[in-house]
């Protein structure tokens, strides 16, 4: 009999994981998590939008008092890892001096039908890296701020039909403007140098002539700049390899490269090739800062490139912009 009631709790045992693989698959990350990040209630709306996110993150005490941001971030459906961070600031009717979030999570199922939502959460711009506790789970409650992601949530097939429609609400939601098409002079080249500093390079350092005479050197500049953040990449796998472009036409920009407020290359002239960094993911924290320090602003202010990350088998493509007051900022993150 004893035998039969260790036999009967491992059965269920099995059929309780096996329920509980299949929920995660086929009940998406999209919905409405609520719980807290320390003692702030949160309300936090994800769209899945292939392997990123969007949506929306309340801070709040009550209905009248409230800070709202967009939200972007990425999901590993394969082992459950959860990136985002805290956007544009939305509104601020609210005494709460809640500042933007970058959180850290894993994607859980502890029992029937519950679903999790639990890590670590930092500011998005906090030098300190303050860790602090968030946990947040997936409600069948109406939401407490109703706003227009609400249908895509509650009709998530409809929007997985109609990618359209997810971009409309999108633009709508970010108050911005459909964006313009693509500079199309930009072809992307793998061929490389290798070097023994794991340092690849398509093209040779620009000339002197193209690089003007530094006031100040790029410690200097890195220092007094203000560092902006333009993107978090999640990390994992043994390297990443990161290509520099320039982003629109072909104008002399050149930049040093930062990683955790060390130098890692300078006098990097931007082209329609690639300069290409391979860095070992094992030197790297779990949080990392990437920065990228304009030397010069071209012929066509401001200094503009197009980095593209390659992790494992995933593309990540940033968008990043600095100028003579501020460096752009990547942030490199271990799930």
């Amino acid at each position: 009999m004893q035998d039969f009631s260790i036999l009967n709790r491992i059965f269920c045992g099995i059929i309780a994981f096996i329920f509980c693989t299949l929920t995660i698959h086929a009940q998406p990350i999209t919905g409405i998590w609520k719980g807290k990040m320390g003692n702030s209630k949160v309300e936090l709306k994800l769209i899945r939008k292939g392997d990123s996110l969007i949506g929306t993150s309340y801070y709040y005490d009550s209905k009248t008092n409230y800070r709202r941001y967009t939200v972007k971030g990425y999901f590993d459906d394969q082992n459950n890892d959860v990136i985002w961070w805290d956007d544009l600031l939305l509104e601020s009717n609210s005494t709460i001096h809640q500042q933007p979030l970058l959180a850290v999570v894993d994607f859980n199922c502890p029992g029937e039908g519950i679903m999790k939502l639990d890590g670590k959460s930092s500011g998005k711009e906090d030098e300190r890296k303050e860790k602090r506790e968030l946990h947040l789970v997936k409600g069948n409650t109406a939401p407490v701020f109703p706003d227009e992601w609400d249908f895509l949530i509650e009709n998530y097939a409809y929007g997985m039909a109609h990618p359209e429609m997810v971009d409309s609400i999108e633009q709508y939601a970010f108050h911005s403007e459909p964006e313009p098409e693509p500079v199309t002079t930009v072809h992307p080249s793998d061929k490389k140098v290798e070097t023994n500093v794991t340092i690849n390079q398509s093209s040779p350092v620009a000339a002197p002539s193209l690089i003007p005479p530094f006031k100040e050197t790029n410690e200097e500049r890195f220092t007094a700049r203000k560092k902006i953040l333009q993107q978090v990449i999640p990390i994992k796998g043994d390297s990443i390899e990161l290509k520099f472009y320039d982003n629109a036409e072909i104008d002399g920009d050149s930049i040093a490269v930062f990683l955790n407020g060390h130098l890692l290359k300078e006098h990097i002239l931007l082209a329609e090739e690639a300069y290409i960094i391979k860095i070992s993911i094992a030197d790297l924290q779990a949080d990392n800062e990437l920065v990228m320090v304009a030397e010069n602003l071209g012929t066509i202010p401001p200094n503009t490139s197009l980095m593209v990350a390659i992790v494992e088998d995933k593309r990540y493509e940033a968008h990043l912009q600095s100028s003579e007051g501020s460096s752009a900022l990547v942030r490199l993150v271990k799930p």
